[in-house]
């Protein structure tokens, strides 16, 4: 609160109603956050400066505030209105070069005392609420660069962006493909239940325990109990027509002697006879 006794006691004169109270307040967060007061009205006038002091006509109507401020290093205007509506007062901050706005709604006897408006040290309730309010919702921050917060330099932001940046803001450093420490999520694995639907597909040799994908008669899993392919096979591959230990896919039945024909597979008599 340190500055806000001094300022309150400066104004007194003009605070006559509790919204006088929260416009002197929001102004002196204003000035706590970088910017200066240069007037009142809507319109620039040739008296104009910088200043943590309220003009001599800020309270001189009681329904509508109006105040223009700029950075303390910028030049670009912003124009704060008040608006008494009912038990509220509503604020506005406009940026004059973006038209970015931004508001701010303050319920009064949340933070003013009616009863004690000459009394600095009764005046204001919640100051820490209203003080928060005010810098997240009403200040703006469209004329600060990247990393400056409010109260800080435009210099002071942009050396501590830098830091920031650290050694990123070399152009040739590749970044490194892998996440920083702490950043990594816990992904499930996704060789296991429920995600091994096709795992067999991005494991072709099994390594895995897996069948794999690649089709090996040898290790299929159907039952070829004594089957060696180099011993041969009878009536189809006499022994040694495939090396010990070769990948051999049968062409025939296993472990058993080829079966006569079929009458089924002979000819019927007659059946190139063209009269039959």
């Amino acid at each position: 609160m340190a500055g806000l006794e001094v300022l309150y006691t400066c104004v007194s004169g003009g605070i006559s109603c509790p919204q006088d109270a929260v416009v002197c307040f929001v102004h002196w967060e204003m000035i706590k956050s970088g910017y200066r007061c240069i007037g009142s009205g809507d319109e620039p006038r040739s008296s104009d400066k910088k200043s943590e002091l309220l003009p001599a006509d800020w309270s001189s109507s009681k329904e509508l505030y109006s105040l223009r401020y700029k950075a303390r290093d910028s030049d670009v205007p912003l124009l704060l209105k008040a608006i008494a509506v009912d038990s509220t007062l509503i604020f506005n901050l406009m940026n004059s070069s973006t038209q970015q706005v931004s508001d701010l709604t303050v319920n009064i006897s949340d933070h003013v005392d009616a009863d004690h408006l000459p009394t600095f040290d009764s005046v204001f309730k919640d100051t820490e609420s209203l003080s928060e309010k005010v810098r997240t919702q009403l200040l703006p921050s469209q004329d600060r660069p990247t990393g400056q917060r409010p109260g800080q330099s435009r210099r002071e932001g942009q050396e501590e962006q830098q830091r920031q940046r650290g050694e990123d803001s070399d152009p040739l450093r590749i970044p490194t493909r892998h996440p920083r420490q702490g950043t990594q999520p816990n992904w499930p694995d996704p060789m296991l239940p429920p995600f091994a639907a096709g795992g067999a597909d991005l494991d072709p040799f099994g390594s895995r325990g897996g069948g794999g994908m690649i089709v090996d008669p040898l290790r299929s899993g159907y039952p070829r109990s004594g089957f060696d392919p180099s011993s041969g096979i009878p009536d189809i591959l006499p022994p040694g027509a495939v090396p010990p230990g070769a990948r051999f896919d049968p062409f025939g039945p296993v472990g058993r002697r080829r079966p006569g024909p079929d009458p089924d597979h002979m000819p019927p008599p007659g059946y190139d006879d063209m009269f039959m």
